[in-house]
């Protein structure tokens, strides 16, 4: 399989989450396939953006491979980074309205999974291909402020070590008017959330030729 972007994420294991996350957004990460969704009308629509992406919480953003540089090697490389990397424990995760999409946080301690994310984003950084142009074009339009500026210029992404906020997202840009309806909507869908939430492993997601993403394969932590 031939990738046009890769990223590293967190993608919850198999159980009523993983399941949830899926059926929510039309989209199995896992096996790389659509499946059928909650039969709730508008749902389709309101998870447009984020379904190609699958279920996950972001850690190092989606980059194309340098050139000069194999996916063979950026598999060994999270392999190893992954090896000394401590799991992340949190207290759990809860339905959070972030600007105007809504999204599960951790709460809890944050430090390690910070630290886990800094980590992706740092030590994997050589395999990145710079950002395009009309990438930081297209990222200037949400009106960056300097320190994001830097980060985008720096790393590619503006939300990335002190602006990055782990979280898994539910929904695209939600009509103001339709934030509660929708928050309403999720709490009677979603299972029972971790307690705690435990992230213990990353994993190497591709972007396929149609624009989805499928996990390529999952790293334990085990430093």
């Amino acid at each position: 399989m031939s990738y046009a972007r890769f990223a590293i994420y967190y993608v919850p294991p198999e159980g009523p989450l993983a399941e949830f996350g899926a059926k929510w957004l039309g989209w199995d990460v896992v096996t790389g396939r659509k499946v059928p969704g909650f039969d709730v009308p508008g749902l389709h629509d309101i998870t447009m953006t984020p379904r190609k992406y699958g279920f996950h919480g972001t850690l190092k953003p989606p980059f194309r491979l340098k050139e000069g540089q194999t996916q063979e090697a950026l598999e060994a490389a999270v392999s190893g980074l992954a090896a000394v990397l401590s799991p992340a424990v949190c207290d759990g995760l809860k339905l959070t309205q972030l600007g105007r999409f809504l999204a599960l946080t951790p709460f809890g301690p944050l430090d390690v999974l910070q630290r886990v994310a800094e980590a992706c984003v740092r030590d994997l950084d050589g395999f990145r291909a710079p950002a395009s142009e009309a990438e930081l074009v297209r990222r200037r339009k949400a009106g960056l402020s300097h320190r994001q500026e830097m980060l985008l210029v720096e790393w590619g992404y503006p939300y990335v070590f002190e602006e990055f906020r782990f979280h898994l997202t539910l929904s695209g840009r939600l009509p103001k008017e339709d934030v509660r309806r929708w928050t309403d909507t999720l709490q009677g869908q979603m299972p029972d959330l971790p307690t705690p939430f435990v992230a213990d492993q990353i994993a190497l997601c591709g972007e396929r030729q149609d624009g989805y993403f499928e996990l390529i394969h999952r790293y334990t932590l085990t430093g």
